[in-house]
């Protein structure tokens, strides 16, 4: 195995500044973020980022519970956030903080008026035994692409 093997890397470029761009990914993450994609036992009605380091990435459920499946470890507008990704190879929040990879999302000004986002979610192999279906599941269509997609979209129903 090499390291890798344990980082999956998108990158998206959306015709707004570095800042509108930044906002726009940590304001309106749940806008972006599949629904379907979802730990609790009741249908996901809002994902909340909360915007400093020690907050968290939760989803609230119709029925009220809620799931925090990240923790915010760099919070630096409008370059770069920085979260744990706190969800195990099996699918549930993983509550080890040292089984935990990480996502970093960069925001680099390519012109006054267009961002290039650049995602990197490493450390992946810190989820132990089966940490290649976490590999694998953000690496799919239906992971990091799929938030990457719907996020740029919310820059063009904008205009």
């Amino acid at each position: 195995m090499s390291g890798t093997d344990a980082v999956v890397r998108r990158q998206i470029v959306v015709d707004a500044p570095v800042e509108r761009a930044f906002a726009v990914f940590t304001e309106r993450f749940g806008d972006f973020k599949p629904k379907e994609h979802n730990l609790l036992g009741s249908p996901i009605v809002e994902t909340v980022f909360e915007p400093k380091v020690g907050g968290h990435i939760y989803d609230r459920s119709e029925d009220g519970s809620e799931c925090a499946w990240a923790r915010i470890l760099a919070f630096e507008p409008p370059d770069r956030v920085v979260f744990s990704w706190d969800i195990s190879p099996a699918w549930q929040v993983e509550q080890d903080p040292d089984n935990a990879s990480e996502v970093e999302v960069r925001f680099v000004a390519e012109t006054p008026q267009r961002t290039r986002v650049e995602l990197e979610h490493r450390n992946l192999d810190r989820h132990g035994p089966g940490w290649e279906s976490v590999r694998d599941g953000v690496a799919h269509d239906q992971g990091w692409p799929l938030y990457l997609d719907r996020y740029a979209d919310l820059f063009i129903d904008a205009r």
